[in-house]
C-alpha cells in the first residue's frame, strides 16, 4: 500500500500487497476500506503559505500540521465504505487519510527505538504481527485487535512494571491514527515498518506483543 521500512523481516511476508507508488491519497483510503475493512476519514491537509507548508487548519503553530481531524464529529464521519470514501477524498484530494482506532483494530504506540527492538525480537519469535506504522514524530504503532486499551495497564503491572513508568500507551475508541502516506508538515510521512498484507489480516491480540513491547521500552527508558 505504501512504501515500507527496509530491513524490517516481518515487511517481507509472501503474498503483500504489491507497491503502488503513483497512487493518490484517495486511491489509498479507498483501498483501506476495501481492501482492509477499515473505517477511514479525511483529516486536514496542507497548505503552501509564503512558502511554507501549513496546515489548513490555519493554526501556525499546529502541532500535526495536515496529520488531524479537519471537524469535530470526525468519528462519526468515518467510513468503511470504499464508496463513500471515494466522494469525500474527490471534495479534497489532499486531506490527510486518518484511521479511528477501537473498531477494527487497537493501537500500541512505543518510541522508534522500543518498537524496532521489539520488531527484532518478535520476528525471531516468528509471530506473525499486524501491520506497524512509524511516524514522523518518531513513534511506531502496532496494530492489535480492540480491547487493548483495558488490558495494557494489568498486562503491564502482570510483567513488573507500573504502567506509567514506561512509554507504552493504547490508542482504542475515540481516538485515531494518520495512515501512510500522511504527511506531517516538512516533517515527513507516515510510513509502514510493517506493510498490510494478506497474511497479517489477522490481527495479534495485545496479549501476544505486551512483552516484547514492555521489555523493549524498559531496556529504552
Amino acid at each position: 500500500m505504501e512504501k515500507t521500512i527496509p530491513g524490517t523481516e516481518a515487511a517481507q511476508t509472501a503474498g503483500q500487497i504489491p507497491k503502488q507508488r503513483g497512487d493518490s491519497l484517495l486511491e489509498t483510503a479507498v483501498r483501506y476500506a476495501e481492501e482492509r475493512h477499515w473505517d477511514v476519514f479525511p483529516g486536514t491537509w496542507l497548505e503552501a503559505v509564503d512558502g511554507t507548508q501549513r496546515c489548513s487548519c490555519g493554526d501556525a503553530a499546529c502541532a500535526a500540521p495536515g496529520a488531524h481531524p479537519a471537524r469535530e464529529d470526525w468519528a462519526a464521519q468515518a467510513t468503511g465504505s470504499a464508496t463513500v470514501a471515494r466522494r469525500m477524498w474527490q471534495k479534497q484530494p489532499a486531506a490527510s487519510i486518518l484511521l479511528p482506532t477501537g473498531r477494527a483494530f487497537d493501537a500500541l504506540c512505543v518510541p522508534e527505538t522500543a518498537g524496532f527492538l521489539a520488531l527484532a525480537r518478535l520476528e525471531r519469535m516468528e509471530l506473525t504481527l499486524g501491520p506497524v506504522t512509524l511516524t514522523p514524530e518518531r513513534r511506531m504503532q502496532f496494530l492489535v485487535l480492540p480491547g487493548a486499551c483495558a488490558k495494557l495497564p494489568g498486562l503491564v503491572r502482570k510483567l513488573g512494571w507500573s504502567p506509567g513508568s514506561l512509554d507504552l500507551t493504547a490508542l482504542g475508541e475515540g481516538a485515531y491514527i494518520a495512515a501512510p502516506p500522511t504527511r506531517y508538515g516538512s516533517r515527513g510521512a507516515v510510513q509502514w515498518a510493517c506493510r498490510p498484507t494478506p497474511a497479517n489480516r489477522w490481527l495479534p491480540d495485545v496479549e501476544e506483543l505486551a512483552s516484547a513491547l514492555a521489555y523493549a521500552c524498559g531496556r529504552d527508558r
